[in-house]
């Protein structure tokens, strides 16, 4: 299936909708970065909220760079995103693997880590950007860019991500 964006708005505009179908882009990320499943995980959840948070930018000019370090064995996960679509990223650690949790899911908040900051950057052509950090709120990725829209940008919001690694690590 090809990539797509989807917006929509509800309640007269008071309700903002953005869903995303980024197979392509994870794949070619985990190919490119050599990427362990929970490394792959990891990653393409920071792109599709990159590629989320860069459709909701203004201009086609601006872009913005979302960081999540929580002192794991991911070692970090870097992303930088503009209006039309276009992102890529950076893992610290493409071998981070780590068994799956009791739920049987990937351990992305394992991998991130807890003991640290996402933080935001958008670069909207202005004399400085704009820079928002929260603490990790769980690891995950879509609960803390959840957490930073309603903490940093008192905007409250439901962001879920999901990546899915098939049993031949594709």
């Amino acid at each position: 299936m090809k990539d797509k964006l989807i917006r929509a708005t509800a309640k007269d505009g008071q309700v903002r909708i953005i869903a995303a179908i980024t197979t392509e882009l994870v794949n070619e990320a985990t190919k490119t970065h050599e990427c362990m499943p929970t490394a792959s995980a990891a990653v393409g959840r920071m792109l599709t909220g990159g590629v989320l948070m860069g459709a909701m930018l203004k201009n086609d000019t601006d872009s913005l760079t979302i960081q999540i370090d929580g002192g794991g064995e991911a070692k970090g996960v870097t992303v930088t995103a503009h209006h039309d679509g276009s992102v890529k990223g950076y893992i610290g650690n493409p071998k981070v693997d780590l068994p799956l949790n009791e739920k049987g899911k990937l351990e992305v908040g394992g991998a991130i880590g807890k003991n640290g900051y996402l933080k935001v950057i958008k670069d909207m052509g202005l004399k400085e950007p704009y820079v928002g950090q929260v603490p990790i709120y769980t690891g995950e990725v879509g609960d803390d860019i959840a957490y930073y829209f309603t903490v940093s940008e008192q905007t409250p919001s439901a962001v879920a991500l999901g990546v899915l690694v098939d049993t031949d690590l594709s």
